[in-house]
């Protein structure tokens, strides 16, 4: 009886080792990728809106010849299926010549104060014009960040006061965060 004892003993023994062998295996299984969820330095593509209000002041030069400087401020809102992120503040400033076209900088700060740094060229801005932007870095989870962007402004009021408001039409973009990102400190939001 003790042989026979001893061999279910043994039995189980090796069905606990067995057992407990199958469950680490399971456990460690490699990780992939959720879908929508891209691996650092995977291009992200976006559409999306941008509503701003500021000002802008101008002076007049020649004839046909007319100079700005800008800042306007509003909400970008972001969709697709690898975007950036959902919703943004942010601000641009630049300088427009009516000869030369425009340069700024933008800035997009997410909910967590996370920000994307763009430059920004075009046509002068008017109505409908082109511009496009150039993705210069970021801090916290868009350290790195490279891309490029490119709407067509529409003013919606412009008031002799300088005071405008306008909005973003057909934004679209792409982005590949750098493999650094995903971590902020109080000193990246600077």
């Amino acid at each position: 009886m003790a042989s026979r004892a001893g061999w279910a003993v043994s039995l189980g023994r090796r069905w606990v080792a067995l057992a407990s062998l199958l469950f680490a295996a399971a456990c460690n299984q490699p990780t992939t990728p959720t879908p929508g969820s891209p691996s650092p330095g995977e291009w992200r593509t976006f559409e999306g809106t941008w509503s701003a209000s500021g000002t802008r002041q101008t002076i007049k030069l020649e004839a046909d010849h007319r100079a700005s400087i800008f800042d306007l401020r509003g909400s970008l809102l972001l969709v697709g299926d690898q975007g950036l992120g959902v919703g943004f503040q942010a601000q641009a400033i630049g300088f427009t010549d009516s000869l030369t076209g425009m340069r700024g900088r933008c800035v997009w700060t997410d909910e967590r104060g996370d920000k994307i740094y763009s430059e920004l060229k075009g046509e002068f801005v008017a109505t409908g014009n082109y511009i496009h932007g150039t993705f210069l870095g970021g801090t916290g989870r868009y350290a790195g960040v490279t891309g490029e962007y490119s709407f067509r402004w529409r003013f919606i009021v412009e008031s002799e006061d300088g005071t405008v408001n306008g909005r973003a039409v057909d934004l679209k973009g792409r982005a590949r965060i750098g493999s650094g990102a995903g971590t902020s400190t109080g000193e990246d939001r600077k």
